[in-house]
C-alpha cells in the first residue's frame, strides 16, 4: 500500500514514524482484515445508519450498542423516518435503551430533521458538513465521513492515542504530543475507512489498558517501542463514567416501570427501583422527584401532585 503522504513526520528534530512506514500500514490492515470483531455497522457504508452508531456509542459500552442500534433501526429506518418521528418517542427509547444522556436522542432526532429539510435528504459528505448538523462534534463528523464516505481524516480517539504513544519512541517520550498530525500522517491517503476502523480495532482488541501483544497478535510489535522496552504508560484519558448505579441507570428503569404501568405513586416506585430506597434517606423522595422532573422536562413523564400522594405515568 502506497500513498501521498511524507514516509516520515518530523517532531521536533526527531522521526515520529519508522522508515519502513509502507511496512507498518500495511502489517495493521492486514491484520484487521483477517480477523475482526464484527460489529453491524461495519458491515454498512449508510451514513444515517453510521451516525447512529457513532452517537449511541458515546461512553457506552459497544456490547450494549449492537441491540440498540438495530432495534433503533427496526423503529426507525431511515432519516426520514426518524425526521417524521414523534420526538418524545425518540427520547423514550433512548431512556427506555439506558443510552443516557437524552439530549443525544434530541439532536440525533434534530439532526435527521436536518438531513431532509436542509439537504434534500442526502447526508453531506465532508467532516465541515456534518459538524452543521444538530449535536454531531468534529469527532463524529469525521467518522461519519470515514466510515460512510471514506472521506475523512484520521479518527484520535482514546484508544488511537494509547497506540500511538506506546508504539512510536518520539511521541511516547514527548511533552506534548501532537497526536492528529501523526495520526494523519501514519493514515494512507484516500483510506479512512479501512484506515480508522483497523487502528481502532488495535486499540480495543490489542492495546488496551491491558495489552495483549501476543494473544492478539498485534501486527507492530516489530516497531513497538512499549513491546521492545517493556513501558506499557499511556497517556491520562477520561474514564468512563460508571453504568451500574448512575442515574442514567435509574430513569431507564423508571421508563421501563411505568410503561408496563398505568401510573404508579412516588414511593411504591422508589421501592420498585432500588432495593436501598426509603422515602425520607439520601436515596429518598427528593431524589426520585428530580429525576422524574428531568424524565418530565423530556417529555417522558407526567408528575401528579396530590393532597395524600405524588403519580406519576408515562405521557
Amino acid at each position: 500500500m502506497t500513498d501521498g503522504h511524507a514516509s516520515s513526520l518530523e517532531t521536533g528534530d526527531a522521526t515520529a514514524l519508522p522508515e519502513d512506514v509502507d511496512d507498518v500500514r500495511d502489517a495493521l490492515v492486514s491484520w484487521y482484515e483477517a480477523d475482526h470483531r464484527d460489529f453491524p455497522w461495519r458491515r454498512t457504508d449508510d451514513p444515517y445508519e453510521i451516525l447512529v452508531s457513532e452517537v449511541m456509542s458515546q461512553q457506552t459500552q459497544l456490547g450494549r450498542v449492537v441491540e440498540a442500534w438495530e432495534d433503533f433501526l427496526d423503529e426507525w429506518p431511515t432519516a426520514a423516518d426518524l425526521a417524521a418521528a414523534d420526538r418524545s418517542d425518540v427520547v423514550s427509547f433512548w431512556s427506555g435503551h439506558s443510552l443516557g444522556y437524552n439530549n443525544r436522542a434530541k439532536y440525533l432526532h434534530e439532526a435527521a430533521r436536518q438531513v431532509i429539510e436542509e439537504y434534500d435528504g442526502e447526508f453531506p459528505r465532508s467532516p465541515d458538513e456534518l459538524s452543521e448538523l444538530m449535536g454531531v462534534g468534529p469527532y463524529t463528523a469525521n467518522a461519519v465521513a470515514s466510515f460512510a464516505f471514506n472521506n475523512g481524516d484520521a479518527v484520535v480517539d482514546t484508544n488511537v492515542k494509547r497506540v500511538l504513544h506506546r508504539a512510536f519512541a518520539e511521541i511516547h517520550n514527548a511533552d506534548d504530543p501532537d497526536y492528529e498530525t501523526v495520526a494523519n500522517t501514519l493514515m494512507p491517503t484516500g483510506e479512512s475507512r479501512i484506515w480508522n476502523n483497523a487502528i481502532m480495532e488495535l486499540g480495543g482488541v490489542a492495546c488496551g489498558k491491558k495489552p495483549r501483544c501476543d494473544e492478539a497478535s498485534c501486527p507492530w510489535r516489530e516497531w513497538c517501542h512499549a513491546y521492545q522496552t517493556g513501558d506499557f504508560t499511556a497517556p491520562d484519558v477520561p474514564t468512563q463514567p460508571s453504568f451500574e448505579g448512575s442515574r442514567r441507570q435509574f430513569r431507564g428503569r423508571i421508563v421501563r416501570l411505568l410503561g408496563e404501568h398505568d401510573e404508579m405513586d412516588l414511593d411504591t416506585l422508589g421501592h420498585r427501583i432500588r432495593v436501598d430506597y426509603t422515602p425520607d434517606g439520601e436515596h429518598g423522595r427528593e431524589w426520585l422527584r428530580g429525576l422524574l422532573s428531568d424524565l418530565a422536562d423530556d417529555g417522558l413523564v407526567q408528575i401528579e401532585e396530590g393532597n395524600d400522594q405524588t403519580i406519576a405515568r408515562l405521557q
